[in-house]
């Protein structure tokens, strides 16, 4: 949490817009040290109450853990998640912070049921999770056989094979960017070539028969067709009895899901500014999870470590110069939805947006931050996270794409983004 405090130093310097482009002439940024370093510190009264047994050590954790064992999963359309914004709205006021939600219309997607079956060469049930925003299958199911590829390139050389048939991806894990394409578009493209369903090999390098959910889009034009994801061990188990060629490889898939609208809504905290309120320094995380864990990780700890930032500021009487606010987005699952609605609603603020921050990378031991911005915010950074040598967390790594999730369509307007380099493997 300490590291989200950059932010709250970058709303305390007296330094003006940072939203030139990266690819700026070098800049030398010695003028602002003195001013950095006059707030060491402050930086050492917010590490001291967050760690040695300071009254905040494990605040952040505690809290968290409180949250997401009160309301388990919080689908977007969820009466869970609609309860868990009430709570900490009703949290927030307790701390004599400023609150409020905004409403956001976003779609409601469920999952009812799913079964996925080997019939042939042999009869073996699949663990399965259907991807978020998949279409059911027909009543009676699809019994399909199966095309096997490990790439869009393979589906391409195969795809006069593929009509009428499920394709399963059995793509190598890279890394999770580098894979998540296949969960993300595999069912639209295959789609294309006529096939009936996909199942996805998990966006994970390890497994015991345990496989994920996640996002998912259909194309426009295409029809939409059930897409699930399946263990790593399975989809490798279909790839070598496809690829002998010795017998038909055939599954069965049963999936039932409901579809519609809802009305969800980002929370919003505020710490105004005592010069210039109008700029905003943003620390955000998403509450919404999906429907199968408790959404700790992904992201409940992104969203406390924001929101315990400005509770914590609170209780230290710190006063910005620039207004700080923390954002709890709603729909991030769902394709970022809640961040839509917001940059909508709030378009005429994203030019006194000076900085935005997310955690939506894993809440491990943070190392550092990473940045897509100008060379001079690249450059003040560096300077500022030398104050975190207590707690080894000074490395800057730039970025030449968007960071975070959410925090991506304020970079697309040319705010400056910053996420947390966690430990997380």
């Amino acid at each position: 949490m300490a590291l989200f405090w950059v932010l709250i130093l970058c709303s305390c310097l007296s330094i003006g817009s940072v939203q030139s482009q990266p690819t700026s002439p070098p800049v030398n940024c010695d003028y602002i040290d003195a001013e950095i370093n006059s707030y060491k510190p402050v930086v050492d009264r917010i590490i001291a109450a967050v760690s040695k047994g300071g009254f905040f050590q494990s605040h952040t954790y505690a809290t968290l853990s409180n949250f997401v064992d009160k309301f388990g999963p919080r689908l977007t359309g969820s009466e869970a998640l609609e309860r868990s914004i009430d709570y900490m709205v009703n949290e927030t006021r307790d701390f004599g912070l400023d609150v409020w939600t905004e409403n956001v219309t976003a779609p409601k997607w469920e999952r009812i049921s799913e079964h996925v079956k080997l019939i042939e060469p042999w009869t073996s049930n699949i663990p399965v999770l259907a991807l978020g925003g998949s279409v059911g299958t027909p009543q009676g199911g699809i019994t399909a056989e199966v095309v096997v590829v490990k790439s869009f390139t393979e589906l391409v050389d195969k795809s006069a094979e593929v009509s009428g048939k499920i394709v399963v991806f059995n793509q190598d894990f890279i890394s999770y960017g580098d894979s998540v394409k296949y969960r993300s578009k595999g069912a639209s493209i295959a789609s294309k070539y006529g096939a009936v369903a996909t199942l996805i090999r998990s966006i994970t390098p390890f497994s015991l028969g345990t496989p994920h959910t996640g996002h998912q889009s259909y194309d426009k034009g295409v029809k939409p067709i059930p897409t699930l994801c399946i263990p790593p061990e399975y989809a490798e188990m279909l790839y070598r009895m496809y690829k002998r060629g010795d017998s038909r490889v055939v599954v069965s898939i049963n999936l039932d899901t409901r579809q519609g609208t809802t009305i969800t809504r980002n929370t919003i905290v505020d710490i105004k500014g005592r010069e210039s309120p109008d700029k905003l320094v943003i620390v955000s995380g998403h509450l919404d999870s999906w429907d199968v864990g408790q959404g700790a990780l992904d992201d409940g700890g992104g969203a406390f470590i924001s929101w315990n930032s400005l509770v914590l500021m609170k209780s230290l009487n710190l006063k910005p110069r620039r207004t700080v606010r923390a954002i709890l987005w709603t729909g991030e699952e769902q394709g970022y939805i809640g961040a839509a609605e917001y940059a909508r609603r709030h378009a005429d603020d994203m030019k006194n947006v000076i900085v935005a921050m997310e955690s939506d990378e894993g809440t491990f031991t943070p190392h550092g931050l990473l940045i897509k911005g100008s060379l001079q915010a690249s450059c003040i950074l560096k300077k500022i996270l030398r104050l975190f040598k207590p707690i080894n967390a000074t490395q800057v790594k730039s970025s030449q794409y968007p960071v975070g999730s959410d925090i991506e369509l304020f970079q697309a307007q040319n705010v400056t983004g910053i996420a947390l380099i966690n430990e997380n493997e």
